[in-house]
C-alpha cells in the first residue's frame, strides 16, 4: 500500500497547478514548475509520488511540436481530483483565524 500523501507546501502548489489545468490548457511538466514556482527535482518527485497512489495520471503529447521534445501531460484522476480538493479546503479551514479585540482592563 503506498505511503499517503503529505500536503506539504510544494505538494500543495503542485496540486493547485493541477486543479488549474483545462482540456484547452493542459498542466505539462515545465508549466507546473513555473506554476508552482518550484523546481523540476521538486515537481517531478511529487508527481510521481501522486501518480503512485493514483491520484495522476500522465500521457505523451501525441504530436510534439518540431523542434522540441514532446511533452508530458498530467492530469487528475477523478478520485485524486476529490482528493485534492478535499484536502485543500480541509487545509484552508484548518488555518482560518477568528480576530477577537483584545479585552480592555
Amino acid at each position: 500500500m503506498p505511503a499517503p500523501i503529505r500536503l506539504t507546501k510544494p505538494t500543495i502548489a503542485v496540486l493547485e497547478a493541477l486543479l488549474a489545468a483545462t482540456d484547452d490548457n493542459p498542466a505539462w511538466g515545465l508549466s507546473i514548475c513555473m506554476d508552482a514556482d518550484l523546481g523540476s527535482g521538486t515537481v517531478y518527485p511529487i508527481l510521481d509520488r501522486l501518480t503512485g497512489v493514483a491520484w495522476v495520471t500522465s500521457q505523451d503529447e501525441t504530436t510534439p511540436h518540431p523542434g522540441r521534445p514532446a511533452r508530458r501531460y498530467y492530469r487528475l484522476t477523478g478520485t485524486g481530483r476529490a482528493a485534492a480538493q478535499a484536502a485543500l479546503e480541509a487545509r484552508r479551514t484548518r488555518r482560518r483565524v477568528t480576530f477577537r479585540p483584545a479585552a480592555q482592563g
